[in-house]
């Protein structure tokens, strides 16, 4: 951790998934308090393994599919976030992608959050999931500013391996009132029970950690929930907790894409700005900044047809 002047060390601590269409919806909201939280922050990302290898794998994938698609469509019209047109199967595994997500930090968070966010499309937008290894750095490459070669040596190393090793046993070690989340929300995030008979958080969670105390943010909330728990786990903090919306076209080149959620709740201004591509989905647009467009999973020649 990081210690602040004027107060204790703190770190804010998000546990999710990049093929975990609840953390997909609440990107909007993530998105404005990672650049609302001060730098001196400690911000950590722990990837659950939301689809694991011992999972027994299902004696209908059509069946499955057709499923998970209505229930992806479910969570996205509590979301407003967009969904694929067609969703080509269940994810075999959250392993490759977390992977890849893990070996990216190595080269910077500006390229983590890139990297993730495309790994989070080859659902949600083309509806592929990124559920191989070659899946998960296809949907990387042209990231700007990566080293594609870095990241898929990073991405089999041994290091990289008991990191998501190690997130994967955090999130499976909640505290004890995240099993004790009272509704009142489409998605309260109740921890939920494994195979084995533990628990691990619901995704998304977020946790505000000091020596003094932690306070637990699970589940789809507003961007309130979260600022409450700053103001009440850390009172002396000098922070902007409604950070002035930016520019529509400043805001898509930062991010790179943005849904219609996201435009609504990051930028001011018309909306979209001059150049801004634009990609169908099932039930929206998402938007490309130009840079990000010319080397996009969904623009490339390889990018599945939307039907």
């Amino acid at each position: 951790m990081t210690e602040q002047p004027g107060g204790p060390p703190v770190e804010w601590v998000e546990y999710t998934d990049p093929l975990c269409p609840w953390a997909w919806g609440s990107e909007p909201v993530f998105r404005r308090l990672r650049a609302a939280l001060p730098a001196q922050v400690r911000r950590r990302r722990v990837f659950c393994v939301l689809f694991d290898e011992d999972d027994d794998p299902a004696p209908d994938p059509a069946a499955e599919t057709a499923w998970y698609a209505g229930y992806v469509d479910e969570v996205c019209r509590h979301t407003g976030a967009p969904r694929a047109a067609r969703l080509s199967r269940v994810a075999a595994s959250s392993w490759p992608a977390s992977l890849v997500a893990k070996a990216a930090e190595l080269q910077g968070a500006e390229v983590a959050e890139r990297v993730l966010r495309r790994l989070r499309e080859t659902v949600f937008v083309l509806g592929e999931p990124a559920d191989t290894p070659a899946l998960a750095l296809s949907a990387a490459r042209g990231t700007p500013g990566l080293d594609l070669a870095r990241l898929s040596a990073d991405a089999r190393s041994g290091a990289v391996l008991e990191r998501v090793r190690a997130d994967r046993a955090e999130a499976r070690r909640p505290v004890p009132e995240a099993r004790t989340v009272p509704g009142g929300t489409p998605h309260p995030g109740a921890a939920r029970e494994t195979a084995d008979g533990r628990y691990r958080y619901a995704l998304p969670t977020a946790l505000l950690r000091t020596p003094a105390g932690h306070r637990l943010v699970p589940g789809w909330r507003p961007y309130g929930a979260y600022a409450a728990a700053v103001r009440e786990l850390c009172p002396r903090m000098r922070w902007e907790p409604e950070p002035d919306p930016a520019a529509p076209d400043e805001a898509l080149r930062r991010h790179g894409s943005l849904t219609v959620p996201e435009a609504r709740l990051l930028t001011d201004g018309p909306w979209p700005p001059p150049g801004a591509v634009r990609v169908e989905t099932g039930n929206g647009p998402l938007w490309l900044h130009p840079d990000e467009a010319a080397t996009h999973p969904a623009t490339r020649p390889d990018a599945p047809p939307v039907p």
